[in-house]
């Protein structure tokens, strides 16, 4: 293929969120016309008007912006082209191609149930095949008059050949009784008005496929290649759904994942490069080639995701994850105002004490809230254990060294810390551990100097102050925890 020749598009219904198959189904469309430096088109199928929402719309396009998948052209609406798709309608039926059915769906319900009972196939039967003409102003669908002899044999780039006998397949219906194209029918003439050279979808399309090549032909137009992606499964090898977690890839945002580590997910959902597991979008875009796809289904493992996200965060630059960082934190409480007031270096220096213990930013925003929290919720077994009576009278005696520090430092802070443990003889630990304790809540955080350093002197010694208060020689003001 030369370079610019390749036209391909992700063709969404606006009925809902941007699922994770679909957000694959996009991310795929989206390499493949990087790397062959095509085009890549949005193309919005919202003809059913009962069930397509502009909310689904504002979704869908929040998502695909969230995971950076830029598009060419569109969004083109299904639902401002119904001139071109009755054109192409009457083309067929001034062709002698397809049919005007008067039947009702009464009627084609009782023959489908009739053909059930009797062991046949419940296909339409074709007892409206003669009518070229509606006659008169009775509701009428317009089908297709499918070759029935033959078979039709799809070319898919992933699955390899894939033969329908043609006598299976009816004599669909193109254009409903309302007016409204079918999915099969709609879907062929955007195509080919819009020149796409490769269809790349889920393969639960591969049972429309044979109809659509019959429209292709019937039409007098050339066929695009066809490549359908394995479907995504759960981890009991069902189809993927909300039963086994997230679906939506804006909750993936909600929940503290970085859309480069989805969209490096996603690729390797069924896709592979040798061994290579974790890939820039430049990798990404160099080495996507529907040949490495590949034709099983693959699962989602939310464990490998989790790890592959924990590698992206320790990572991306602090400064892009600040604001980042940011939003977490209003989600899990932390008043919106308290979080604009801080610095985004200040953000950016909690990222990076943090992060080595996190896989999402979410668990990165729950583990440093503390910061904000006053008093800081402490927990009595670690309280009962570190703040003891000795650790509380160090603690008091350590205070005004803490208060004299010219710089409030990690490495100014550790000094001193290391500093008075030797003078008095004593394992760090006693007063570190007791600090860490009265300052966090729990005996696990990141580095005490730098917990300390990212609170400031004076939040930092007003919680020890007010845990071990001046004039109370004998133990920590535990009441107060």
């Amino acid at each position: 293929m030369s370079p610019g020749t390749v036209r391909v598009r992700f063709a969404p219904s606006p009925t809902g969120f941007l699922h994770v198959g679909g957000a694959r189904t996009a991310l795929y469309n989206w390499l493949f016309a990087r790397h062959h430096g095509g085009t890549f088109i949005l193309r919005i199928e919202d003809t059913d008007a009962e069930r397509s929402t502009e909310e689904s719309v504002r979704a869908i396009l929040d998502g695909l912006a969230w995971l950076g998948l830029d598009w060419d052209k569109g969004p083109i609406r299904q639902a401002e082209r119904m001139d071109l798709y009755r054109a192409s309608a009457e083309r067929l039926l001034a062709g002698g191609r397809a049919y005007w059915c008067l039947c009702t769906p009464e009627e084609l319900e009782a023959r489908r149930k009739e053909a059930l009972a009797e062991g046949r196939s419940p296909k339409y039967d074709g007892r409206c095949r003669g009518r070229s003409h509606r006659k008169d102003d009775r509701p009428a669908a317009l089908r297709i008059r499918t070759e029935p002899e033959g078979e039709t044999v799809v070319e898919d780039l992933v699955h390899g050949p894939v033969t329908f006998q043609n006598a299976d397949l009816d004599d669909f219906i193109l254009v409903r009784s309302d007016g409204i194209p079918t999915y099969n029918f709609a879907v062929v003439v955007d195509d080919a008005e819009m020149g796409i050279t490769h269809v790349i979808r889920g393969d639960d399309h591969i049972p429309n496929t044979p109809r659509q090549i019959q429209v292709y032909r019937h039409l007098g137009l050339p066929l695009p290649r066809f490549a359908h992606i394995p479907l995504i499964l759960g981890a009991d090898r069902a189809r993927l759904s909300k039963r086994h977690g997230a679906t939506s890839v804006m909750a993936y945002r909600e929940m503290g994942y970085l859309p480069d580590a989805v969209v490096n997910y996603l690729a390797r959902l069924g896709w592979a490069h040798g061994d290579q597991e974790i890939f820039s979008l430049e990798e990404l875009i160099r080495h996507f080639t529907l040949e490495k796809v590949g034709n099983t289904p693959a699962v989602f493992d939310q464990g490998k995701l989790d790890w592959l996200n924990a590698q992206y965060l320790r990572t991306a630059d602090p400064a892009r994850l600040a604001d980042l960082l940011a939003e977490q934190w209003v989600l899990t409480g932390v008043p919106a105002e308290v979080v604009t007031a801080t610095e985004a270096a200040w953000r950016a220096a909690v990222v990076v004490a943090f992060r080595e213990r996190a896989k999402t930013l979410r668990e990165l925003a729950e583990s440093s809230c503390f910061l904000f929290e006053v008093p800081v919720p402490i927990d009595p077994e670690a309280a009962g254990k570190h703040h003891t009576p000795e650790a509380g009278a160090l603690l008091r005696e350590l205070l005004p060294r803490l208060e004299a520090l010219p710089a409030f430092t990690a490495a100014a802070l550790e000094a001193c810390y290391r500093g008075f443990a030797e003078e008095k003889g004593i394992r760090l630990g006693v007063v570190a551990q007791a600090t860490r304790v009265a300052l966090t809540g729990r005996t696990v955080s990141p580095p005490l100097f730098e917990i300390m350093a990212l609170l400031g002197r004076e939040r930092a010694l007003a919680r020890l102050r007010a845990l071990f208060p001046a004039g109370n020689p004998l133990s920590p003001s535990v009441g107060k925890l």
